[in-house]
């Protein structure tokens, strides 16, 4: 691989890491809702997630995706439908985690399947194979060098989410009345997290419609 060809892939996984989506948006909302040690888990299911469904692009099943309409609208509706219900879940709450654990309950396995409900990742992953690993002559070699770099930003651009989201978690407990937190300011950014999972759902659905 070229340093022009690595360097236009550090630059596409920059910008699909750390644009707001799904993931990051989860991240961010459990490290402020349970805080930074409960969020890890979906954290490291990410890439974990990732990796796999780029592995199987790798192989071909990724097209298979894309090819069978039936398989690609069964992706779409679950994934945007798993988004709005993780939104619903999410609007009401005003009390952190500990008080209410059920609330938004996403962990390590459920990261894991919501990368495979995401139609822009499969897209997205059939693109990095195309434009950096099929058709290569050293195409095994490729996947080995690419990998590792999509997990790496995968990784670290939730665990920053989840950073300023569990830096936030005890300003977001307030305002203080009569010696207790009043989690106005919880319910308001849960509000603003259910809204960007809204309209994650939208985009993908529209998109992936296309």
């Amino acid at each position: 691989m070229t340093a022009s060809e690595f360097s236009a892939l550090l630059l596409l996984a920059t910008a699909s890491s750390f644009t707001p989506g799904p993931n990051t948006t989860l991240s961010t909302a459990l490290a402020a809702n349970f805080g930074l040690r409960r969020a890890l888990r979906f954290i490291v299911a990410v890439p974990v997630g990732w990796g796999m469904l780029f592995s199987l692009c790798a192989a071909g099943v990724g097209s298979l995706v894309v090819a069978v309409p039936a398989l690609r609208w069964a992706i779409l509706l679950g994934g945007t439908g798993y988004l709005l219900w993780l939104a619903r879940r999410l609007w009401g709450s005003r009390s952190m985690a500990q008080a209410d654990p059920a609330r938004l309950n996403v962990g390590f396995w459920q990261g894991v399947g919501l990368q495979f409900l995401n139609i822009k990742a499969w897209m997205l992953a059939l693109s990095i194979v195309a434009g950096w690993i099929a058709g290569q002559a050293d195409a095994t070699g490729r996947y080995v060098a690419v990998l590792p770099v999509l997990l790496a930003f995968a990784f670290f651009s939730n665990f920053t989410y989840a950073l300023v989201g569990s830096l936030l978690r005890h300003w977001l407990a307030g305002p203080v009345v009569d010696g207790r937190p009043t989690g106005r300011r919880l319910l308001a950014f849960n509000r603003l997290m259910a809204l960007a999972l809204v309209l994650t759902a939208v985009w993908m659905l529209m998109g992936g419609a296309v």
